[in-house]
């Protein structure tokens, strides 16, 4: 399905060692056309079923025209009961999530880029990545590809591993619901 990859680098001369975010990438088809696919992602109902489906305890939904941008954000609060965590996360009851969907205006033949960011408040960790819908596939690809980046020092690496299966379930979720949205 998708592609998770980490990147390490050694000492640079002078300084502490450093490492790349880990790499996320995933490329999933709809059976419907670009103009279809981003109707569907810049509809706030679509946006409330994806929030309720990611098992959100709280959402808002705002969709934004920005030029000729449409800015699709989602802030959504998340029990953390389930969640493995690591240690030094101490988030509370509930995780607060960020999610902006910056979309640029259609090519000729409907396709689009844009420009992803997960924001977790509370945690040293987020995704910041580029979006594409293009002709392909069944009718539609969505690739999401981008960096998972913890700014803690020495357990950065535990930090982005223990965060990969949950923005990767997040990509699956909001896949699925898409295609039952797109069914009808």
């Amino acid at each position: 399905m998708g592609e998770v990859t980490r990147r390490l680098r050694g000492w640079r001369a002078g300084s502490a060692q450093y490492r790349d975010a880990m790499k996320i990438t995933e490329t999933i088809e709809y059976a419907a056309t670009p103009e279809q696919v981003f109707a569907m992602v810049s509809d706030e109902a679509f946006q409330d079923r994806k929030c309720v489906a990611t098992g959100a305890t709280e959402h808002q939904v705002t969709i934004a025209a920005d030029g000729d941008r449409t800015v699709v954000t989602s802030e959504r609060s998340m029990p953390t009961a389930d969640l493995d965590l690591p240690s030094f996360a101490n988030v509370g009851p509930a995780l607060h999530v960020v999610e902006v969907q910056d979309w640029g205006p259609a090519a000729a033949d409907g396709s689009r880029e844009g420009r992803l960011s997960v924001a977790l408040k509370g945690l040293p960790i987020g995704f910041k990545g580029a979006l594409a819908l293009r002709p392909g596939g069944r009718g539609t690809t969505e690739t999401i590809s981008g960096d998972l980046k913890s700014t803690i020092p020495l357990f950065g690496g535990k930090a982005e591993k223990a965060a990969a299966p949950g923005i990767l379930a997040g990509i699956r979720v909001e896949h699925e619901t898409g295609e039952a949205w797109l069914a009808g």
